[in-house]
C-alpha cells in the first residue's frame, strides 16, 4: 500500500484501499462532526452509571459521522518499473490537488461564507459569518468579542470601522485592543471576552484567512483584586431569606435561595423540572447547559434535605413541569438587586453570586474541595480552589445550612 502523508486538521482526508484486483483506489473521507444521545431505559428515563469514576454522571451513546467519495483513482501497488512509479506519483499528486479542493469547498459549505485565496475577505464579516456557524453554549461571549472589538476599531481605527483585512490585524492593534477591553471591562470580563476572541483568529488560521497570529504573546492580565465577586456570608442569607417586600417575585425569590444553597447557575436552575428531583431518594439530578456534550462532569448530583424540598414542594402530575418559571436573566437579576438593597445588604450582588456564596461557605466550613467541585459540575479542580482562593479571609465560618421552613 502507499504512503499516504494526512495531516491532523485535514478534512477530508485522503484515504486508500487496496481491491481484489491488486490495485490501490483512493478516496476521501469527510468528517462531519460527532452526535450525543442520552442513554434512555425502557420507561424512557435518562441511564446513569451507578459504578466507577462516572457513578451518578448520565450515559451518551456517541456517534461520529463520516462520509466517503469516490475519486476512481488507482494506483498500481508495488510499482516495479519507473514508469509505473512515475504513473502512481502524478495519480497521486491529482488525488491531493483534488483533496484540497474539495477541502476549499466543505470549509465554503460549512462557514457559509466564501474564502478567497487571496485573503482579501472582511475580518467583520468572516467573524460573524462564525458566529452564525457557531453551536457552543458561549455563544453570547463570541457575540460579544465581535461587538468589542467592532467598539475598538470605531474609537481607535475609524477607517477600518465597517471593513479590516485580515492582515491589517497587528500585534500592535491587539496590544492596544487589550488595553481597550482592561480599561471597560470589570473583574475576568476583559480576559474572557479576549479568549473569545483569539479562538476566531486561530481558527481564521488554521482555514488560511490568516498567515500569523496577531495575538502571540499578547496577555490581558487581570489584578488578582479585581477578581473578588460579592458573596453573601451566611448571616447575610439568612436575612435576606427572613426579608419581605411589596411586589416581590415569589418565584426569582424562590429560586434565588435554591441557588445559594445548592450552588446552580440561573441557566440550568431555569430548566430544571420535577423529572429532575428523584424523591425515594432525595437527590436533584441534572446536566450542565453549559457543558452539556462537551464535558464527562456536565452530570451534577446533589443530595436534598428538608429545606430544599420543601422548595421544590411535591411533584405535580405532569411531571415535565418546571419547578421554577422564571421570567429572563436580566429581569431576575433586577429583582435580587432590588431585594438585596431593601434587605439592607451593602454589596453587588448578581444571580451568580448565588453560585460563588455556596461554593465559599461550604469550602470556609471544611468540606472537601473535591465534593465542592462534583456538586458544582467542575471538571476539575482549577476553578473551585479559584473561587475559595478570592474569598477565604472575607466571609464567615459559621456553617451555611437551609433553613427546614423559608418564609
Amino acid at each position: 500500500m502507499a504512503k499516504l502523508e494526512n495531516k491532523t486538521k485535514e478534512n477530508p482526508k485522503l484515504e486508500q484501499n487496496k481491491l481484489s484486483d491488486g490495485r490501490i483506489s483512493l478516496y476521501l473521507e469527510y468528517y462531519l462532526g460527532r452526535e450525543e444521545k442520552p442513554v434512555l431505559d425502557e420507561n424512557g428515563n435518562q441511564v446513569y452509571y451507578d459504578s466507577g469514576k462516572m457513578q451518578g454522571k448520565p450515559k451518551f451513546a456517541v456517534k461520529h459521522n463520516r462520509r466517503k467519495e469516490n475519486l476512481s483513482l488507482y494506483l498500481i501497488d508495488k510499482p516495479r518499473t519507473p514508469a509505473e512509479r512515475q504513473q502512481n506519483k502524478e495519480t497521486l499528486e491529482l488525488a491531493m490537488r483534488i483533496r484540497a479542493e474539495r477541502e476549499q469547498e466543505f470549509k465554503e459549505s460549512m462557514l457559509g461564507y466564501r474564502l478567497k485565496k487571496d485573503r482579501a475577505v472582511n475580518f467583520l464579516d468572516y467573524f460573524q459569518a462564525y458566529i452564525n456557524s457557531y453551536t457552543k453554549k458561549d455563544i453570547r461571549m463570541v457575540q460579544i468579542a465581535l461587538s468589542r472589538f467592532k467598539d475598538f476599531l470605531k474609537e481607535k481605527y475609524p477607517m477600518n470601522e465597517c471593513s479590516i483585512k485580515p492582515e491589517l490585524i497587528t500585534k500592535e492593534m491587539m496590544e492596544q485592543f487589550v488595553a481597550y477591553l482592561q480599561s471597560r471591562s470589570i473583574g475576568e470580563g476583559a480576559k474572557s471576552i479576549y479568549q473569545r476572541f483569539k479562538k476566531v483568529i486561530r481558527y481564521a488560521i488554521e482555514h488560511d484567512v490568516m498567515l500569523e497570529d496577531p495575538c502571540k504573546d499578547v496577555t490581558c492580565k487581570v489584578d488578582s483584586q479585581m477578581l473578588r465577586k460579592d458573596v453573601l456570608s451566611p448571616e447575610e442569607i439568612q436575612k435576606l431569606v427572613a426579608f419581605h417586600y411589596n411586589n416581590e417575585n415569589p418565584t426569582a425569590r424562590r429560586a434565588f435561595i435554591f441557588c445559594l444553597y445548592c450552588g446552580l447557575r440561573f441557566c440550568d436552575v431555569k430548566d430544571l423540572t420535577y423529572k429532575n428531583v428523584d424523591y425515594a431518594n432525595r437527590l436533584l439530578k441534572f446536566e450542565q447547559s453549559k457543558t452539556k456534550g462537551h464535558s464527562a462532569s456536565s452530570g451534577v448530583v446533589i443530595p436534598l434535605n428538608d429545606g430544599l424540598l420543601s422548595i421544590i414542594g411535591e411533584a405535580p402530575a405532569d411531571k415535565n413541569c418546571l419547578i421554577f418559571d422564571l421570567p429572563t436573566y436580566e429581569s431576575c437579576c433586577k429583582s435580587v438587586k432590588r431585594w438585596v438593597k431593601r434587605a439592607g445588604i451593602d454589596k453587588h450582588i448578581s444571580w451568580h453570586c448565588a453560585r460563588h456564596s455556596f461554593a465559599v461557605n461550604i469550602l470556609n466550613n471544611g468540606a472537601n474541595i473535591k465534593t465542592v467541585a462534583s456538586l458544582l459540575g467542575h471538571s476539575g479542580l482549577k476553578h473551585t480552589e479559584k473561587c475559595h482562593s478570592r474569598h477565604a479571609a472575607s466571609t464567615s465560618s459559621t456553617l451555611c445550612k437551609p433553613c427546614t421552613n423559608f418564609p
